[in-house]
């Protein structure tokens, strides 16, 4: 999947409660919004440094990058995907999925391997894994 490349750079640095949504339908802005976590303003900034990092690799720059001093939400905005990177207080404010209510949720391969492995460390309701037969979650 072409937003696998994504998933994979964000969960290299344990972000926590990943969250896709494909936004297409409902704005012109992106394709799909990654939504994620960090437990403190300095994991949520190691998340974005090494998130582009990996896709530097890959040959994805981002077009912008806003809030990674201050750790609270970053946001990598790569055109077609932009990824949020929240401290979880934060998040919890602003409720981006809340907001983006109408948007699909999306399972990725690599979100589903990721969950595998890390399932006994999983005992979250917000998993997505939890909720991957509900309807709204599209595959790609």
């Amino acid at each position: 999947s072409w937003l696998d490349t994504y998933v994979s750079a964000v969960l290299g640095r344990k972000a926590s409660h990943v969250t896709i949504l494909d936004v297409r339908p409902l704005t012109s802005v992106a394709d799909a919004f990654i939504i994620c976590s960090g437990r403190s303003h300095r994991q949520v900034s190691a998340i974005a440094d090494f998130t582009r990092r990996e896709l530097k690799k890959q040959k994805i720059q981002p077009l912008s990058v806003e809030g990674l001093k201050e750790g609270h939400w970053v946001l990598l905005d790569y055109g077609h995907v932009i990824i949020h990177i929240f401290y979880e207080p934060v998040r919890e404010f602003y409720d981006l999925e809340g907001l983006w209510i109408d948007a699909r949720r999306v399972i990725t391969e690599s979100l589903l391997q990721w969950e595998h492995v890390h399932a006994k460390e999983l005992h979250d309701e917000r998993s997505p894994l939890l909720y991957a037969h509900y309807p709204g979650w599209l595959g790609y």
